[in-house]
């Protein structure tokens, strides 16, 4: 069964246009350290799983597009590599504190589905991102909100 999921990037950091244009249109999503985050990428999310790209920490924030799920879980290299600012040093290799899964592109919307909106919206009354107090990057989705943001998109 297929799970459906909002990832958040800052696009000062990464965007949805940076994930358009790289090889296959295909990233690792890595520098996730949150055990709950790790969580979902680790033990739910499976390839072919849906994505809302959620760009945070911008102008208007909002759904800007739809990746999928291109892998299952991995160990984070980036938490080896004392050189990379997620490096950490408690972390094994023989028994990795951190993974990740790789993204791919499939659209950008044709229009940003605003974070306001989306709170002003009763059939996404339910949807973990508008919680109060949530700030996780990776969030699941039930498929009816999915929907509803795809269609809101078109309007």
């Amino acid at each position: 069964m297929k799970n459906y999921w909002l990832m958040k990037s800052e696009p000062d950091a990464f965007s949805i246009e940076d994930l358009e244009k790289r090889e296959n249109g295909t990233e690792p999503w890595d520098g996730i350290r949150n055990y709950q985050a790790r969580n979902f990428m680790r033990d739910d999310m499976k390839i072919g799983d849906a994505v809302l790209f959620y760009h945070s920490n911008c102008k208007t924030p909002g759904v800007v597009g739809v990746a999928e799920i291109a892998s299952e879980a991995y160990p984070d290299p980036t938490a080896f590599d004392s050189k990379s600012k997620y490096f950490d040093e408690k972390s094994d290799p023989e028994n990795p504190r951190w993974i990740l899964v790789d993204v791919r592109f499939v659209d950008k919307l044709p229009r940003t589905v605003s974070l306001s909106e989306m709170k002003e919206t009763a059939a996404l009354k339910d949807m973990k991102i508008l919680q109060r107090g949530n700030r996780l990057s990776i969030t699941p989705v039930a498929k009816k909100e999915f929907d509803h943001i795809l269609k809101m998109a078109k309007s």
